[in-house]
């Protein structure tokens, strides 16, 4: 199973990807599980999140990282500060 990935864009790669186009989502503090169907890119705008996958490993995410989930990763979303996030599947 693949990793998740996280890294900083420049303006240049956000512009590119078009990322502030994309739909958005939002979550209070909060924990849950969840399983990606399909891979995810997301592009964290607010909040502080620490997601753990099932074999274990922790993922902090947080304000200005970019963020690949692969298709099959079951993990569970810890959101310690609301999270507010633009997203695009495949």
């Amino acid at each position: 199973m693949s990793e998740i990935t996280v890294k900083y864009l420049s303006e240049k790669e956000i512009l590119e990807k078009e990322v502030r186009s994309w739909p958005t989502w939002s979550c209070e503090a909060s924990e849950f599980p969840w399983e990606y169907i399909e891979q995810e890119s997301c592009y964290i705008l607010e909040g502080q999140v620490d997601i753990t996958t099932i074999d274990g490993k922790i993922v902090s995410i947080g304000p200005g990282d970019f963020v690949v989930f692969p298709r099959g990763l079951k993990c569970t979303w810890k959101v310690r500060q609301a999270v507010y996030k633009h997203f695009s599947f495949g």
